[in-house]
């Protein structure tokens, strides 16, 4: 896809979602571009520069997501939005900072421990201002427990972006 083609479909899926949104009597406070796309804009600042623009056709102020420590985030700062970085407390990562991908069997993290540790890590680094758990890892709900309960144990106050 040319770049102002995905500008205008991240617009499009933005401005639907929204009406959906309202529709339930919600808001939309935050923006994370997903699979392919986020992981290709990690150290893509053109593709970067392109989810910024079709963002910023819709609204301004939200809080765009990003990867904890990558490029992306400059560029989005750099579109004038507010961020915020994001690990990954269901994936090992590379030592490039980067997500291990899908296609090696060991790119989950299975265990609730390990992956409440590694959230735990993120955030007492202050690498991670959010943390992911992916919906389809299996064992996701046991994942999400372990996590917040690891992070409020050690006095990490949970809250939404917005």
């Amino acid at each position: 896809m040319s770049p102002e083609a995905i500008a205008d479909s991240i617009f499009e899926q933005l401005t639907a979602f929204a009406r959906v949104a309202d529709s339930c009597g919600a808001r939309v406070v935050h923006v994370k571009p997903h699979g392919a796309l986020y992981n290709q804009a990690v150290h893509n600042r053109a593709l970067a520069e392109t989810i910024a623009k079709g963002v910023g056709r819709w609204r301004r102020d939200v809080v765009l997501v990003g990867l904890a420590g990558s490029p992306m985030l400059d560029v989005f700062r750099d579109g004038v939005f507010r961020v915020a970085d994001e690990g990954f407390a269901d994936r090992k990562y590379e030592p490039d900072g980067t997500l291990r991908s899908r296609k090696f069997d060991d790119a989950l993290i299975r265990d609730p421990i390990a992956a409440a540790e590694q959230a735990l890590r993120m955030v007492e680094r202050g690498v991670a201002q959010t943390i992911c758990i992916h919906g389809d890892t299996p064992g996701a709900p046991k994942i999400a427990a372990a996590v917040a309960q690891a992070l409020r144990q050690a006095g990490v106050t949970l809250s939404s972006l917005g």
